[in-house]
């Protein structure tokens, strides 16, 4: 009678093995992004000087390699070893972490929903703020020229934003040769040319705004990606929604294995 109690309670090998797979991955995908973000801050020396971390007036983007990857590290490790090991402790752990990453995402989209003035005012700030710091990091500067490029824009509202920048701005005192231009993300592209000229931008606003528009994109980045979200609002809204559903996924696979390896523990002890 015992052995039959037993028998009605095991571990599923199927929720087990599956957790473990898919959380294995997400911890090499993670170690990986750390590792990414190590090296890049080695090659800038900032290892070497760690105060120099907060000096940057911008966004360091090799801080989203380490965050992003730093949590993808955890919830891997304990998704992959509470599974392996059939620890309840690290699968309950992996649960309510991924829980608290659910209901944050879920919180901003709805803030971001509700208070879209204040958002689009603390885009152009986070914008304008990382547009002087421009020449200060490689990283940053590679991904401004990045966004401007794809997004066919220039500055948070227009091309006069780079009138914050030391070197770009229009000052009589600017001694810089980029004294009254733009970087060369913001030139409208030649698709005669195969090699990018980087020097597109000088002394493009030292022109009259009717002008402008020949050489360059008059549009803001903040108008351009609204733009750009609300044309891709079904693809954008698609991602978030299969994300949340593989995170509720996730917890109730958690939580049911969790349920398993404690009705064998109770069987066990009862038996």
């Amino acid at each position: 009678m015992s052995g039959n109690h037993f028998k009605g309670h095991e571990v599923s090998c199927c929720i087990k093995y599956f957790i473990f797979g898919f959380n294995i991955l997400f911890w090499l995908l993670g170690m990986a992004l750390v590792g990414i973000g190590l090296w890049a801050w080695s090659e800038k020396g900032v290892l070497s000087n760690i105060s120099s971390i907060t000096d940057l007036g911008g966004l360091d983007p090799v801080w989203l390699f380490m965050v992003v990857g730093g949590v993808m590290f955890i919830l891997g490790f304990a998704g992959c070893i509470g599974a392996l090991r059939e620890n309840t402790f690290l699968l309950k752990f992996f649960s309510v972490f991924l829980g608290i990453i659910f209901f944050l995402e879920l919180t901003t989209g709805v803030l971001a929903f509700v208070f879209k003035d204040w958002i689009k005012d603390q885009l152009n700030l986070f914008i304008n703020n990382n547009i002087r710091a421009y020449r200060d990091d490689i990283d940053l500067q590679n991904l401004i020229d990045f966004t401007q490029e794809y997004w066919e824009c220039c500055g948070a509202f227009g091309a006069d934003d780079w009138n914050l920048n030391i070197y770009f701005n229009c000052t009589d005192g600017n001694p810089s040769r980029e004294k009254c231009g733009v970087p060369f993300s913001c030139c409208t592209k030649d698709p005669a040319e195969d090699v990018i000229n980087t020097q597109c931008g000088y002394d493009i606003r030292a022109k009259p705004d009717s002008e402008q528009k020949d050489y360059i994109n008059i549009k803001g980045c903040v108008p351009q990606f609204e733009k750009w979200l609300q044309d891709n609002l079904t693809l954008v809204a698609g991602i978030f929604i299969g994300v949340a559903l593989l995170q509720i996924f996730g917890i109730c696979l958690a939580q049911n294995l969790v349920s398993d390896i404690e009705a064998v523990r109770a069987s066990c002890f009862f038996t």
